[in-house]
């Protein structure tokens, strides 16, 4: 590890894997169900994919935190067993696919010795703490949230109730009002403020996506730092009480709060606070403050490197910190592979605090970068093929894992992902304003794990037919997002064929250049523009696939496309 990396947490526990052993060899041996199996290696972060025979594994990094250490293990972990690719999620995670169950074990040792864990990074848990990636450098923020995540993190880790809720429980940090970490579709949200000079949090609750999309309410304007333990105890004691164990597509704590409407939730969730309380059993303990050492500036290269000034100007934020600088890393649908993660350990070596973070829209961050040192970093990550311009903007697409993993999945997001990306690349497209701050998000099904609903552009897959011919489509959702205002959703417009979405947000920016209103952002335009307007404007791409074309299939498939989905484990 450098020496100017701060403290690194550690959150694993080498019995969580002798646990695991144990009961894989149970379930060999014939001594528990398949369910049960299932069950379990879910709360250990053994996911199973649409291909029979192997895993997915999914990595808890909590608000997004990676150092030298942890980075060459997942590395590791993705050379070894992973197939050379690990994939940023977006709840700041990392996940490796297509892993065979006989690896699964020697892969959650590689990790445990650099402290990371896979316990309640799926199934019905206490799910990873986000938080927002730039909350201790933003101007805008009033103090940095991640010593409050990581104690939260520390409190529902291994919680009695963290292993065996109703449905998954989600929470996040945000650093400042414009809710960078989207508490409001979180259970569970926590955002940063000032009251009367003394630090505190705003605090939400049930907010969630999936099908059935509802924006969190308001528990509290305000509560002390050290309110923040007995909130979420008293939180994850309703939800387990209350929370639907029947119906898993009615289980998540949105549901409780329609239930029960937004009168007698809260009255119940006092009811509970007031048990905590006396109990006096939920005590927020705050990990000793790291300290940032950053590194020593590196000298620039003796000639300006080609393209570092277009990268400054897209990728690099100055921080509220005199003299330092973050620095986004945009990464292709979230994928890093082993030479990726390996190189971003040597730059953190000689960068920065010796950490990064990973981003809720899959993409890095480093900061606690001297400002003299950017051209330096700028050649070292352009020899690692890490300096794509269009951090933000539309060409950074968020997908989930789609029908390439996930058993849920209807359509390839990630392949339409990367067919968005490259068409967006073309020279009547480069240009546009819209594409300079668009979001763009897709999911291979409605349940939205790649977060449509919250883009001004969101795509969810689906199939229709025509004449007897099943064709892979997606629905628009127009207009979504969260910030200062809460969460918005979008509206549900037109369902297009897969081979035609990338024309379609073609089409979209431009009818962003031809009817926006002067000083007008896209995401201001998508949410206020007709519906109807939109649908006009995407004529040319409505209708039945064409009979000499290839639009029955869908896009990275060259089969035709067979509707084929089977049960998925999110709720096993």
């Amino acid at each position: 590890m450098s020496e100017q990396a701060p403290y690194l947490p550690r959150y694993s526990h080498p019995k969580d894997i002798d646990d695991f052993v144990v009961q894989l060899e149970r379930f060999e041996r014939g001594e528990i169900g398949a369910d049960a199996f299932r069950v379990f290696r879910l709360q250990r972060g053994v996911y199973g994919q649409r291909q029979d025979g192997v895993q997915m594994i999914r990595v808890k990094i909590p608000f997004g935190l990676l150092g030298v250490p942890q980075l060459d293990a997942l590395a590791d972990v993705a050379e070894r067993y992973g197939h050379d690719l690990g994939h940023v999620t977006t709840r700041q995670n990392v996940q490796f696919h297509f892993v065979q169950m006989k690896d699964v074990e020697p892969a959650m040792r590689r990790l445990d010795e650099a402290g990371l864990t896979t316990r309640e990074a799926c199934g019905n848990t206490a799910r990873t703490v986000t938080g927002c990636e730039v909350a201790e450098v933003c101007k805008t923020a009033p103090f940095d949230v991640s010593p409050y995540a990581e104690a939260l993190t520390r409190y529902f880790l291994r919680h009695p109730l963290s292993g065996g809720l109703p449905r998954k429980f989600k929470s996040a940090f945000s650093g400042c009002a414009s809710d960078c970490a989207m508490t409001q579709i979180n259970d569970l949200g926590f955002i940063a403020t000032v009251k009367d000079g003394e630090p505190g949090f705003k605090v939400v609750a049930a907010g969630g996506l999936s099908t059935s999309p509802q924006a969190a309410i308001t528990l509290h304007e305000f509560v002390r730092p050290t309110e923040i333990a007995r909130i979420g105890e008293a939180i994850l004691r309703l939800f387990n009480k209350l929370g639907n164990r029947e119906n898993k597509h009615r289980a998540r704590l949105k549901y409780v709060l329609r239930k029960l409407g937004e009168e007698k939730f809260r009255e119940t969730y006092a009811q509970i606070r007031a048990e905590v309380d006396a109990e006096a059993t939920a005590e927020l303990k705050l990990p000793a403050a790291p300290g940032r050492v950053p590194a020593p500036p590196v000298e620039p290269p003796a000639e300006r490197p080609s393209g570092f000034l277009a990268w400054r100007a897209n990728a690099v934020v100055d921080q509220k910190q005199d003299g330092f600088a973050a620095v986004y890393v945009r990464l292709h649908l979230g994928e890093l592979t082993a030479k990726s993660m390996r190189g971003l350990a040597r730059i953190l070596e000689r960068y920065g605090d010796g950490s990064l973070r990973a981003t809720i829209d899959q993409n890095v961050l480093l900061s606690w970068i001297h400002q003299k040192s950017l051209p330096a970093l700028y050649q070292e990550l352009s020899a690692l093929g890490l300096t794509r311009s269009g951090v933000h903007s539309a060409r950074d697409v968020v997908s989930c894992p789609g029908a390439e993993s996930c058993s849920l999945a209807v359509t390839s997001s990630r392949a339409l992902g990367a067919a968005i990306g490259e068409r967006l690349e073309k020279d009547d497209v480069r240009e546009l304003s819209a594409m300079r701050d668009t979001t763009i998000k897709i999911s291979g099904c409605p349940n939205s794990c790649g977060q449509h609903h919250v883009a001004d552009l969101g795509f969810h897959g689906g199939a229709k037919s025509f004449g007897g011919t099943t064709v892979p489509v997606y629905q628009l959702h127009l207009g979504g997002g969260v910030d200062e205002n809460g969460a918005r959703f979008g509206k549900q417009v037109i369902k297009i064929i897969a081979r035609r979405v990338p024309d379609a947000v073609v089409l979209l920016m431009k009818l962003f250049e031809t009817d926006h209103k002067e000083g007008e952002r896209p995401r201001q335009f998508f949410q206020r523009v007709d519906p109807k307007r939109v649908t006009f404007a995407l004529a040319s791409l409505a209708g039945p696939p064409g009979a000499d074309s290839n639009e029955a299939v869908d896009i990275g498939e060259t089969a035709g496309f067979v509707l084929e989905t089977k049960d998925g484990e999110c709720a096993a």
